[in-house]
Formats: C-alpha cells, structure tokens, sequence
C-alpha cells in the first residue's frame, strides 16, 4: 500500500519531528504546490479568478483567525475588520507611489497595532465578553470607515487600485496577482506549519488549554496573549491588502462588514479548530457549497418541473447550507480536518483493523 508505516523505522528525532514524516505526505504536499503552480496554464481563467484565487485569499485569512482560535483559544469576531485596515492603509500608500510590497507590510503593522489594543481585552475577559470586545472592533472600525471621508471617500464611495508592482513585476492581469496571493499563502502557511513546534507554539497551546495553569508552570500569559492578537491581526491585515490590489482591484466600506467576519469564523469552525489543512477545506466549503447547491436546486426545478418560486430558489441553497455545516459539526464537531485525518489514520494500518493507532 502506498499510504503506510510498514517499513519506516525513524532513528533520530529530527525525522520523526519532520512537517511530513512520512515519504507519501511529502510528496503529496510536493504535488499539490506544482499544481497549484502550473494552474495558470492548465486551468480556464474563469475558474482562476472566480474560484482558485479568492479560494486562496480567503484560506489564507482563515490560517490567520485559525493562529488565534485554533492556536491561542481566542475568539474574535471582527476579524473582518482587522483586513479592512490592512487594506485601506495599502491602497492608500500605493496611491501615494508607495512599493506594494512596503504599503502590504505596512497595512499588516496598523491591523496589528489596532488588532493589539482590542485583543487587551483578553487579558481580563474571555469567552462570550471576549466575543462582545471583538465585535465591538468591528462596528467601531466600520463607524470610522463611514465617517471620515479621508479614509473612504464617503459612505457610498469606491477607491480604485493604481497599477502596482510586487518586487519589480507589475502584478497586471490574471496570472501576476494569482502568484501574489499563492506566495503570501504559501508563506502564511509554511509559518502555521512550524509554529506549532516552536516554544512559541507550545506556550500558545498551553494558554489555549488553560491559561492559569500555564501561568502556574511559568508562561507568561500576558505576553502571550498579546503576541498571538499582534500576529493574527498582522496576517489578516496582509491578506486584506492581497485582497484589496489582487481581487477587487477597488475597496469600499460595504466589503468589510461583519459578515465577512462571521463567514471567516465558519470557515476556521468547520474545517478545523488549530488545523492548517482545516482552514483550506473550511474555506472551500464556505465558498464553493452556496454556488453549488444553487445550481443544483437549479437544475432539479428545470429537468423535473418543480414549481419553485424565485423566492424559494434564492433561500433554499442557502437553508441546505446551514443545514449541511449543521450536519457536519454533529457528525464530527472537529471538522473536516478531522475526517480526512480519521481516512488517513485508516489507510495507515490498512488492511489490518486490529493494528489501528
């Protein structure tokens, strides 16, 4: 069998604490990075940009809130708001004659420094209250949006994005800004990776399992608390000005409201609380169930004459939908990491059911 332990014998620690232990892990990761590569030349623009690109923005947002909710157990419910500020403060820079590479870092600073003073408030309160804080974020983010016209132009207005380069390429057309978002989630996503095996990652687990008892053992969790809200804000802040100069190619107030953030946190819920994986299947199924369940509905009313009214059509997908992540988390409330890592683990022992790990 090509998926099994059978004949791996680790002799030192450094193998068996390697990313992918195991040869088939490594190449299948191998794989998926040159497809995901050649998928300008082997895949339709019109999957590209309506579906392969905002798939990767938004999976990459989702690792940023999974660092926080996943690795550090805080909530955050205006994360939507955190990539707003990295997005307006590029735009804004890239206006100016600003490198898009500088006016990117910048934006993830500010959505950092922002992101920092609201998450003080996990210093004091969690759970629910933590939830109230950050949703608070999100409404006093958008308020000052709307209301200073130096920000956004006014309540109604559009700020294009100038022609910018990333590193000396001019990201013009399908393919440069398809490579933009890959490198930055590639990036994100290498960190996710090995953070979890740095002290760092392991203090983080410790303050998300309890934070007093690893207080009691020495983690400061202060410190901690604050560095995991700083880091999730500086990633969200990036991705919001991916997104802003590489999808929407222009920004206003309406694209950053909170149900932006409420989809962000369905996505990290439902692929997977602390999995890099998760945030990539979360952010598929966020995305991609809507469009393919309405042109299902869609098609069951055209070959068998269903008499739907458009209202009903317009709701159904999405009723189905709910229901399909209710069903989900019933079935495995750890989400669809999960389910692929109970597939894995089978086909790790298979055909010997009695050796499973």
């Amino acid at each position: 069998m090509f998926y099994r332990r059978a004949g791996i014998r680790h002799t030192r620690y450094q193998d068996e604490r390697q990313l992918w232990p195991l040869p088939f892990d490594r190449r299948l990761a191998i794989l998926i990075f040159l497809l995901a590569l050649a998928a300008p030349f082997i895949v339709d623009r019109l999957y590209l940009v309506s579906y392969l690109l905002p798939w990767i923005i938004w999976s990459t947002a989702a690792l940023g809130l999974n660092f926080l909710m996943g690795g550090a157990g805080q909530i955050h419910l205006g994360y939507g708001a955190v990539m707003a500020i990295g997005a307006y403060c590029s735009v804004h820079m890239v206006r100016a004659g600003v490198p898009f590479e500088i006016a990117m870092i910048a934006g993830g600073l500010l959505s950092a420094a922002v992101g920092m003073i609201f998450g003080a408030a996990a210093l004091r309160v969690k759970g629910l209250y933590l939830a109230m804080a950050t949703l608070a974020m999100q409404y006093i983010v958008d308020f000052v949006i709307i209301q200073f016209p130096a920000i956004s132009g006014g309540t109604q207005a559009t700020i294009q994005v100038p022609r910018v380069s990333f590193l000396g390429v001019p990201i013009v057309g399908d393919r440069p800004t398809y490579y933009v978002a890959l490198f930055v989630c590639v990036v994100v996503t290498l960190f996710m990776l090995n953070v979890r095996r740095s002290s760092f990652g392991r203090a983080l687990a410790a303050v998300r399992e309890k934070d007093y008892a690893a207080a009691v053992i020495g983690v400061n969790t202060f410190r901690y608390k604050l560095l995991a809200f700083w880091v999730s804000s500086f990633i969200g802040g990036v991705v919001g000005s991916v997104l802003a100069v590489c999808y929407y190619r222009a920004i206003s107030p309406d694209q950053f409201h909170l149900d932006l953030s409420i989809s962000l946190v369905a996505m990290v819920i439902v692929g997977g609380l602390g999995s890099v994986l998760g945030s990539f299947f979360g952010a598929a199924l966020i995305l991609f169930a809507p469009i393919l369940l309405n042109q299902f509905v869609g098609f069951l009313s055209s070959e068998f004459g269903l008499a739907i009214t458009s209202d009903l059509r317009s709701h159904l997908p999405l009723m189905l939908y709910g229901a399909m992540i209710v069903g989900f988390l019933l079935w495995e409330p750890l989400g669809l990491a999960k389910i692929y890592a109970n597939m894995r683990n089978y086909f790790l022992v298979w055909p010997f059911r009695h050796a499973r790990q």
